[in-house]
């Protein structure tokens, strides 16, 4: 591998990503909603999140288009920010999501969902730090955490989806249920496609 004296520019650019996902990741699990009010502050943070994530790939793509040599490939480098960033979008669209459903009707299933996503935002946290390191080989380790993770949350679907249509009545709520099921799921392939990214990082570079 060849690295550039502006390896730090871009790993530590791509290593606050990570900690931005896994921050937003944290504020998703650990804030309370007990009513409809607490929604709107909730997607309001969410919101902010996606904002700060969203200046941060900015940050990184005005660094790629100045920089010549960069010390991994600066279309692997692209590609691991966008993977991560799209973790940060759904989870915010996840929160505005409750919000608009007016939902503060958190089941089981949802908490595990919650769960399984932030147990994988910190694992890609520990990959990136792994990677400023230059530890390539050992960021496997995490990728293979994270895809362990999804796994769970494909199973934590089908469990979810099968349980809502024996218990639930309403159909509206059979919607929205659903819905949230799914997009939580999309959060999970996410955080899998990150997984893949760092895959092919240490493949090409290790």
């Amino acid at each position: 591998m060849i690295f550039s004296p502006k390896k730090d520019v871009f790993f530590d650019l791509l290593f606050t990503i990570s900690e931005n996902v896994k921050e937003a990741a944290q504020y998703f699990v650990e804030y309370k909603i007990r009513n409809v009010s607490d929604l709107k502050e909730f997607a309001r943070v969410m919101k902010e999140y996606e904002r700060k994530g969203d200046s941060y790939i900015h940050e990184l793509v005005v660094e790629l288009n100045k920089t010549f040599i960069t010390p991994i490939e600066r279309e692997d480098i692209h590609q691991l920010a966008m993977k991560m960033d799209d973790v940060l979008d759904g989870l915010e669209q996840c929160s505005a999501r409750f919000e608009m459903f007016s939902f503060t009707e958190i089941d089981d299933h949802m908490v595990q969902f919650f769960n399984n996503i932030y147990q994988s935002t910190i694992e890609i946290v520990n990959a990136l730090k792994l990677l400023s390191q230059k530890k390539l080989l050992d960021m496997r380790t995490h990728a293979i955490k994270i895809k362990d993770y999804e796994t769970k949350c494909d199973e934590i679907l089908r469990a979810s989806i099968k349980n809502l249509f024996v218990e639930q009545k309403d159909p509206i709520k059979i919607i929205q249920y659903k819905e949230l099921y799914e997009m939580l799921e999309e959060i999970a392939d996410s955080c899998e496609d990150v997984a893949n990214t760092i895959e092919t990082i240490i493949m090409r570079n290790a």
